[in-house]
């Protein structure tokens, strides 16, 4: 397969559940403006593929048929916090296999406030095995479920490697420095680690409110081209997608009997490492990352499941200064989930907004200077990860 041209991004600033336009509202402006931003009518467009994870069928389709009724096939995706990185999976796919030459992927969240919880409620939910095998490893009557996971992740990492609470507070705090020079970021006041120390407990030794992302609305869209085309239009082909791969659960994610391997730390690491392979480098190459910190624990093991460290070095990775600027690799110069909030369809294309612009080198406040390799990871819980390596070329 061949690399993909990035040949346009578009995002439009995160809101507040009811604070924000409709859904296919934002969706039609976030791929109104990739296509500016590509140079590009909608009649270019061959398929689209539209990610969401609360609303009804079609809602792709309601997004679009504004921009254009032209008749291509329009595909609405669901995989959970994946979504939007699922449908730009996708649309790369179709361009790299050489079956057609312009694709969008648009993803878009109409949030409600709270925790995230089922819809339908009639039938089996899709997370009884994980929410069964959360049940035996963790005992915390009264969390919610999301905040079970992954603080439960968290833990394991405490319990494992001598983890202090801090050191999620400490990622917390770098994302809000990040997200103060990012204007499309909702929450920009910079705190600091005490101040989320001292912040709300939701889960005593575990969690305080800071340490998790909220539900926020939103829309991102990006158009992918093949080289042929972007030479036939005069589209820019600097920045180009060198590799990918999704991963599903695998039995150690209920085998391992560990909170890490049921929140997809192995999903992770087998993704990058596929990615990594794939594109003949590997992390230490890599000049900024965007990855999936629903909460400040995700993040944190993340870091080794990427392989930005060791197993069980993140905590040095952190104090050392390793994941911000100046360090060794850039995490999320976007401030993140954390600084953003998470409108789950969006989110995977919010990251590949971001990374384009870094490696165009036109993200202004939050640009890492001499950005040329840039990975994104976004997670799925239950389950799917896409890991996608971008280069500038």
């Amino acid at each position: 397969m061949s690399d993909v041209v990035v040949a346009g991004v578009g995002m439009i600033p995160f809101a507040k559940p009811g604070a924000s336009a409709p859904y296919h509202e934002m969706g039609t402006e976030a791929v109104k403006l990739a296509l500016a931003d590509a140079g590009l009518g909608y009649g270019k467009i061959e398929q689209a593929y539209v990610g969401y994870v609360y609303g009804d069928s079609t809602c792709g389709q309601r997004a679009l048929y504004p921009v254009g009724m032209t008749g291509i096939p329009i595909v609405n995706v669901n995989n959970n916090c994946s979504t939007g990185s699922t449908a730009l999976f996708m649309a790369r796919q179709m361009i790299a296999s050489g079956a057609l030459d312009c694709v969008l992927a648009v993803g878009f969240e109409q949030m409600k406030p709270g925790a995230l919880g089922s819809v339908y409620t009639d039938r089996p939910s899709a997370f009884e095995e994980f929410d069964a095998a959360a049940d035996q490893l963790i005992d915390a009557p009264g969390i919610p479920l999301a905040l079970r996971y992954f603080g439960g992740a968290g833990l394991s990492h405490m319990k494992k490697y001598g983890t202090p609470l801090d050191a999620f507070a400490k990622v917390r705090a770098k994302a809000s420095r990040h997200a103060k020079n990012n204007p499309l970021a909702l929450f920009r006041k910079e705190v600091t680690a005490d101040d989320v120390m001292n912040d709300q407990v939701i889960w005593p030794g575990v969690m305080t409110r800071l340490m998790a992302c909220p539900p926020t609305c939103g829309g991102a869209a990006a158009v992918l081209v093949s080289e042929r085309f972007a030479e036939k239009y005069g589209i820019g082909k600097e920045v180009r997608i060198a590799a990918q791969a999704m991963t599903t659960d695998t039995p150690s994610t209920f085998k391992a009997g560990d909170m890490m391997q049921l929140v997809g730390y192995d999903m992770a690491k087998e993704a990058a490492s596929r990615v990594y392979e794939s594109a003949g480098i590997g992390p230490g190459d890599l000049d900024v990352v965007e990855l999936h910190d629903c909460f400040a624990h995700n993040e944190l093991i993340t870091y080794e499941a990427l392989g930005l460290c060791g197993e069980g070095e993140a905590g040095k990775f952190i104090n050392d200064g390793d994941n911000t600027y100046g360090g060794r690799i850039v995490t999320n110069p976007s401030g993140g989930l954390l600084s953003k909030g998470h409108p789950l369809g969006a989110t995977g294309l919010a990251q590949c907004y971001e990374l384009t612009r870094q490696l165009r080198g036109t993200a202004g406040a939050t640009q890492v200077e001499g950005a040329k390799v840039a990975l994104q990871h976004n997670l799925g819980l239950g389950g799917a990860c896409v890991v996608t390596l971008y280069k500038r070329h």
